[in-house]
């Protein structure tokens, strides 16, 4: 056979493995044209037309690689990346003996690394990055001596780093972070004399550096973060490292000091060794003045003395730095005056967790381009300068856990874009600057533990922005709970505990829908719980003791099935105390003592029984009896009617664990959602969309852990950042059961200084509605699907998803419109309960004009929806509206009960899924109905794993 036609016949045994191929690239791979005209296809016209080089890369292609690539012996460059390859790589690559380029990353292949690639020994480029590749790195791949370029990230390789690796004596990039790596590095790096690269991160390295790398004087970027090495750094590291810009240690177990050599490596960018236990002062840096991220966070650097933050002054040269961690040290002294000289470029300054005392220069105002000042854990003394107005740019500010004086700034107000502010554990006077209402992007508002006292303005508690946390607890407030409170719709935690408020407790409280922690403790509050309070279905910790309430104890409260501590002790209440519901039937849940008035209840709480009423009913009471009844049986009938038209057979939903807006868990870092995912590995990746990827994970603090869903966005895609900021915005202004519940957000940086964004939401069980009505083929590695949906569920996540419209539409402060609607965007619960998600491309409205707001950070988004989903107008540029949501809803119903995608390709020319049901009217509608909809017939459903 020619060698042609040898190539030919392996080209279309790699397209008959392609199983999806949306941008249809091999097409053209038939007999109209000769082979070389295919896309992708290269060929060499010295050698009679063999293939050398074939690039499919970013097609979207998927399926497995065929065995068959290895009969193209002429070919020079593989390029494959990017796409979604899966099973094993074949081992037959290894017959490419001319092979220079092989490029398979950003796929799924999993497996080993064949060994016998290392017979390709003109290989230079080299990328198996990203994948769910297993095993040992090959020690045969010492013996590719051409090789330059080597990348084995984002992987779950296993075992050592073979020495062999020593033996290549072109390479000019290594890379292998967040694998599973063990062992020590290898002393035979250091003979890779031409080494620019050197990145092992993430992994489970241990050991000590050999000396020999740190002689590699070619290296620039040197990055071991995340492992469990130790050892001190040599004295000479800036000598003989001379041209390092990259130096990233952090999260190891380094002890000893900064070598003083470090200022001459002066092309340093990064550097990074925080989480270590590192000790000393730090040296002199004046000479880094490309300096761009400085972070030495978390050691024991520093003496508690004057003196050891006089490294703040050198860094006044870098005129690049843009973040500045020195936190949880031992710095001691005060803050130099010539901090305002750092750089104006500076975004983050952290000295947080010191022994820093004196007051906050006034000169700190001039980093006006600041967004994160943190200060807390210092102890700081004096008045907060009102210079601190001139950062208009700041977002997060912590002065807590200080001796700072005096009262809060009105001044303060004019920080507008403020998302996070925290004063606490000072002793600051006065009243609260109504000011602070200006702030209405504050999700986060902390002043507890000071001497503040006066009325609560409505301006800060009316604070629609607020969703994390309001603490006002431990001041000296007085007067009454302003109605405005009820505000407070997406609020998760109120404490304006141990204080002097008095009066009746407001009915609005009962807006506070979103309200998981609610602390009044500690106060004068006086008169009966409102009825209103009925509306805290999501309450899972409410503190009432010590006031002078009343009254009896609300049934409704039986009803609050994630109710975990209930404090209603040392008030005046009377009556039987509810059983059998919620707290009521867990006595360590509730406290009641000091109550005199109260009987009944558990045995467990050992309360005297209530007394029935003695004597008989008058007659004219007896002859009314049966008239209320009548009456009251035919309006309960129409309830439960209702009830379960809206809510059929629905479940009650199981009791969960604590809410984790516990302050752990309203920040976290990129290195806390690193280990939650297990460094973002390819075994936890439950999904992929335009924007980025969604890992499952468990947030650990302490002995409490939580299963949560992490979004990460992938900023190298065009509007990924405008998206993350559109769903910011729209989840923390709403909060509903039947909303994706977030948990919190991360705006920060990698380990390498790249941007990095971030979201967390609950973890959804029972994955999306997309997975259920189109189940995979082959569930090896996915999710265990049921057998379908029958029609109670169906019935029952369609409202689901109607009642978070209807949330969206017409109940938020300001209506906002979901713009992408479609199955794979609602998730199911444990309890089958439906969430609507992604608020990627969502829109506010003007509640005047009901039109797109056009300043919105939710504008211009690309395309409005999802094709098939969004409504016709939105493709001839019509505005968003409330109806482009509605249509798609209308889609999403077809499809739930037809069990066609409006993209079917049954679905052309002027047939389409509208059509398709409405030609079906009246007469053959169970024709075109999901054959599988009235199976199973009960809503009981497995507990779904992932494998």
């Amino acid at each position: 056979m020619g060698g042609n036609e040898t190539d030919r016949l392996a080209l279309l045994a790699i397209k008959a493995q392609i199983k999806q191929d949306p941008h249809n690239v091999t097409s053209s791979w038939n007999e109209s044209i000769h082979f070389c005209f295919w896309h992708g296809v290269s060929c060499s016209r010295r050698h009679r037309q063999r293939v050398t080089s074939l690039d499919l890369q970013s097609q979207k292609l998927a399926g497995s690689l065929s065995p068959h690539i290895g009969n193209l012996s002429f070919l020079r460059a593989l390029k494959l990346q990017n796409n979604s390859f899966s099973h094993e790589i074949p081992p037959q690559i290894g017959h490419l003996h001319r092979l220079q380029v092989l490029y398979l990353h950003n796929n799924s292949f999993s497996g080993p690394i064949p060994y016998n690639i290392s017979y390709c020994s003109n290989l230079i480029f080299m990328n198996f990055g990203s994948n769910g590749l297993m095993g040992k790195i090959p020690s045969e791949f010492g013996s590719l001596s051409k090789l330059q370029r080597f990348f084995l990230q984002f992987n779950n390789l296993t075992g050592e780093i073979p020495p062999s690796l020593g033996n290549l004596s072109s390479l000019e990039l290594l890379a292998a972070l967040r694998n599973n790596l063990v062992g020590s590095l290898p002393t035979s790096l250091g003979q890779l004399k031409k080494l620019k690269y050197l990145s092992f991160g993430a992994n489970k390295l241990t050991g000590t550096i050999p000396p020999s790398i740190y002689n590699l004087s070619a290296l620039d970027f040197f990055s071991l973060v995340e492992n469990r090495i130790r050892g001190s750094l040599p004295s000479d590291l800036g000598n003989t490292l001379p041209n390092l810009q990259f130096f990233s240690i952090a999260a190891n177990q380094f002890f000893g000091s900064l070598p003083l050599s470090l200022s001459n490596a002066t092309n340093l960018h990064v550097i990074q060794v925080q989480y270590n236990k590192l000790t000393g002062q730090v040296p002199d840096l004046r000479k880094l003045h490309k300096l761009y991220r400085f972070a030495i966070g978390a050691n024991h650097l520093g003496s508690g003395t004057d003196g050891d933050l006089s490294f703040l002054s050198d860094l006044t040269n870098g005129t690049e730095l843009e973040f500045l961690g020195i936190e949880a040290n031992n710095f001691g002294g005060t803050l130099p005056a010539s901090i305002s000289n750092l750089s104006t470029n500076l975004q983050t300054f952290r000295f947080d967790r010191n022994q820093i005392h004196g007051s906050i220069p006034t000169e700190l105002g001039n980093l006006v381009n600041l967004e994160s000042l943190l200060m807390g854990g210092n102890s700081l003394t004096g008045n907060i300068p009102t210079e601190i107005q001139k950062m208009s740019s700041l977002v997060e500010l912590d002065i807590s856990m200080n001796a700072l004086s005096g009262s809060i700034p009105a001044s303060l107000g004019n920080l507008t874009k403020l998302y996070r502010l925290s004063l606490e554990g000072n002793n600051l006077e006065g009243v609260i600057p109504s000011s602070l209402g200006n702030c209405q992007q504050l999700i986060f508002l902390n002043l507890a533990s000071n001497k503040l006292s006066g009325a609560i303005p409505q301006q800060v508690i009316g604070l629609q922005s607020l969703s994390q946390l309001l603490n006002l607890s431990t001041n000296h407030f007085t007067g009454s709970l302003p109605t405005e409170v009820g505000k407070l719709k997406s609020l998760g935690v109120l404490d304006v505990s141990n204080n002097m408020l008095s009066g009746e407790l407001p009915s609005s409280l009962g807006s506070c829908e979103s309200l998981e922690v609610l602390h009044l403790q500690d106060n004068f509050f006086n008169g009966s719980i409102p009825s209103s309070m009925i509306g805290l279905k999501g309450i899972e910790e409410l503190d009432l003791s010590r006031n002078n309430l009343s009254g009896e104890i609300p049934k409704f409260f039986g009803g609050f099935v994630f109710l975990k501590k209930l404090d209603l002790s040392f008030n005046e209440f009377w009556g039987a105390v509810p059983s059998g519901g919620g707290a009521f039937k867990n006595a360590s849940a509730i406290s009641i003592t000091g109550n005199t008035k109260l009987c009944g209840g558990i045995a467990d709480l050992q309360l005297q029984k209530c007394k029935s009423r003695k004597g008989g009913l008058s007659r004219s009471f007896k002859l009314i009896i049966p008239l209320v009844l009548s009456g009251v049986a035919l309006l309960g009938i129409v309830m439960v009617m209702s009830y379960f038209f809206l809510c059929s057979s629905r479940r009650k939903r199981k009791e969960i664990p604590l809410s984790t807006l516990a302050n752990s868990f309203l920040q976290v870092s990129y290195a806390t959602l690193l280990r939650a995912t297990d460094e973002f590995s390819s075994a936890n990746l439950i999904g992929a969309g335009s924007f980025g990827s969604v890992y499952k994970g468990i947030l650990a603090d302490n002995d409490k852990h939580q299963l949560v869903a992490v979004k990460v966005f992938n900023l190298l895609r065009h509007g990924a950042s405008k998206s993350f900021m559109a769903e910011c915005e729209a989840l923390r202004n709403i909060k509903h059961r039947n909303l994706v519940e977030i948990i919190t957000a991360c705006s920060s940086v990698d380990f390498h200084g790249n941007d990095f964004k971030a979201l967390v939401y609950k973890y959804m069980d029972r994955g999306s509605l997309e997975e259920w009505l189109h189940p995979p083929t082959d569930f090896e590695d996915v999710r265990e699907a049921p057998e379908s949906l029958n029609l109670d569920q169906r019935l029952e996540i369609a409202i689901d998803v109607a009642c978070a419209l209807n949330y969206l539409h017409n109940h938020c402060e300001t209506p906002i419109v979901h713009c992408d609607l479609k199955p794979s965007n609602v998730l199911l619960d444990n309890e089958m309960t439906g969430h609507v998600s992604d608020f990627g491309l969502a829109r506010f409205l003007s509640q005047e004009t009901g039109i797109n707001v056009s300043n919105s950070h939710t504008s211009s988004i690309g395309i409005k929806g999802t094709v098939g989903y969004a409504a016709p107008e939105y493709g001839m540029g019509s505005e968003v509206s409330t109806n482009g949501d509605v249509y798609s809803f209308g889609i999403l119903l077809l499809e739930m009960f037809t069990g066609k995608r409006p993209t079917d390709d049954m679905f052309n020319g002027d047939l389409n899924l509208h059509t398709y049901v409405k030609m079906a009217f009246p007469n053959r509608v169970m024709e075109i109905v999901d054959s599988t909809l009235f199976e199973g017939g009960t809503n009981e459903r497995r507990v779904q794993k992932i494998e």
